[in-house]
């Protein structure tokens, strides 16, 4: 190759660099979501089938001509004919969408506190947060497990102290998946909203105490609302990944709390139902990108509004 060559492709990488950086997230996303996502879908309108793999093919090339597709919608009216389906699908939203809101009104005083506080003792509290990412998902949900054990941390304090003569029901209960939930996901709440106070002018309270405003009035009216872009970011980051849970569920909740995620793993490795069990994470995904592409339009119109604003 001589110098010519190089000092094209030199001239061609550098004027369209913009668009190699932001293809490198496109060609991840083409990879490691779009291909999976089209095999399983692929798999839920296959018909199920005992041998291996345990689904019939797409395309039948047995004629030896033009190859024939065979598509089985059945798999999808299965999951809304059978009740147990439509009950876990509400079930784990309604779980997620609880535990969503217990993190937020638990996250946003935690986060707001943070920002408010200066100096080391801020990344002190920082650190606090991120820690529990240090030791494994695992062992931190089996440590609920001798926590809430009629044997466990808890009931030993509540008899010791006579609040109960007995043990109380807490685990494999949806007290205990809300608890691990909760436990679990709370700094994804709170790290968006740290995030978005962190640029809060706090001189705007001042304000409006100056004109008048209670600390209430002055936290719905201002606040509040310019923290809507880290709440929803911390509900989305926190509702999202709950819906599908599977190992929160499993442990703490055992058999008694129906969740789309322990469903899945029956479907797959108990029943070998790969046609239903990939119908049933087709619906789950698309009931979790509805709201991410509320979050998205939300998103896109406080971007627009934002030049507008600055020139008024």
């Amino acid at each position: 190759m001589g110098h010519a060559d190089k000092h094209r492709i030199g001239d061609l990488l550098q004027r369209n660099w913009k668009t190699l950086v932001t293809a490198l997230p496109f060609i991840w996303l083409l990879l490691f979501f779009l291909a999976p996502f089209f095999i399983v879908l692929k798999i839920s309108v296959a018909e199920s089938l005992i041998a291996s793999p345990p689904f019939s093919a797409l395309l039948d090339w047995s004629d030896g001509g033009f190859p024939s597709m065979t598509i089985n919608t059945d798999n999808y009216a299965y999951l809304w004919e059978d009740e147990l389906y439509l009950r876990t699908y509400l079930n784990s939203l309604k779980i997620a969408a609880i535990s969503t809101l217990l993190c937020l009104l638990i996250g946003y005083p935690m986060a707001y506190g943070i920002v408010r506080t200066s100096g080391t003792t801020r990344y002190l509290l920082l650190l606090l947060v991120i820690l529990p990412f240090w030791t494994s998902f695992l062992l931190r949900v089996y440590a609920w497990i001798g926590l809430l054990t009629d044997q466990g941390t808890i009931n030993d304090v509540l008899l010791w102290l006579g609040l109960t003569d007995k043990p109380i029901r807490l685990m494999y209960s949806e007290f205990a998946v809300y608890v691990g939930i909760v436990y679990s996901y709370l700094p994804f709440m709170i790290l968006p909203l740290y995030a978005n106070m962190e640029k809060l002018d706090l001189a705007l309270n001042e304000a409006a105490g100056d004109l008048g405003a209670k600390p209430l009035t002055a936290f719905l009216t201002v606040t509040l609302p310019l923290t809507l872009p880290g709440i929803i970011a911390g509900c989305l980051l926190v509702f999202i990944p709950a819906t599908g849970e599977f190992v929160i569920p499993d442990l703490l909740g055992g058999g008694n709390v129906l969740m789309i995620g322990r469903l899945l793993s029956s479907e797959f490795n108990a029943n070998h139902d790969w046609p239903v069990a990939s119908a049933v994470a087709v619906v789950l995904l698309i009931l979790l990108v509805i709201p991410m592409m509320l979050y998205h339009r939300v998103q896109s119109r406080s971007t627009n509004a934002q030049p507008s604003a600055e020139t008024a």
